[in-house]
């Protein structure tokens, strides 16, 4: 029996058969698959809660104990570079990062609160915002002749919690 594994780059590991799906992306940028950014990537694809870097770094200790805080910060900032990290303001001094693609992510905006630093992820997009976003993208692209490719959105107030205590 012969087993024939096609490998596409920039494809996502589905089967896990093949490289995960940032790989061709690094390599189509020039970079190297280090350790570390495997590591780190591997860390927020697997995790539904927004990160720091020292969370991240807590988490990348335990399988590769020489990958310093510097290297992590460093390889966060390469990724978002890329494209491939979201980094996420809480209003409590530390950023938050979220893979910004992938199979399993889905387009998604943040309700974050500012009484805890929780941020919500939502994607139950009601049909008046859909329509509302579209008609906005597509007035500053001619208002701007600017090709919108994108948009991240995010919503301050305060969670249920919160609001209770406040009451």
């Amino acid at each position: 029996m012969i087993i024939i594994i096609i490998k596409e780059i920039g494809m996502p590991n589905l089967d896990g058969m093949g490289p995960p799906w940032w790989h061709g992306r690094l390599k189509g940028c020039g970079y190297r698959i280090t350790t570390g950014r495997q590591a780190i990537l591997d860390i927020l694809a697997s995790e539904e809660k927004h990160l720091s870097a020292e969370d991240i770094y807590v988490r990348i200790r335990k399988a590769c104990p020489g990958i310093g805080l510097t290297t992590v910060y460093r390889t966060i900032e390469i990724l978002s570079d890329m494209g491939l990290v979201h980094r996420l303001d809480l209003g409590d001094g530390r950023s938050r990062y979220e893979l910004a693609e992938g199979p399993r992510m889905k387009h998604h905006h943040h309700l974050i609160c500012t009484g805890c630093n929780k941020a919500i992820n939502y994607t139950d997009f009601i049909e008046e915002e859909v329509k509302l976003l579209k008609e906005t993208e597509k007035g500053l692209s001619k208002k701007y002749k600017f090709k919108i490719t994108g948009h991240r959105i995010e919503f301050y107030g305060l969670c249920e919690k919160c609001a209770g205590k406040g009451k």
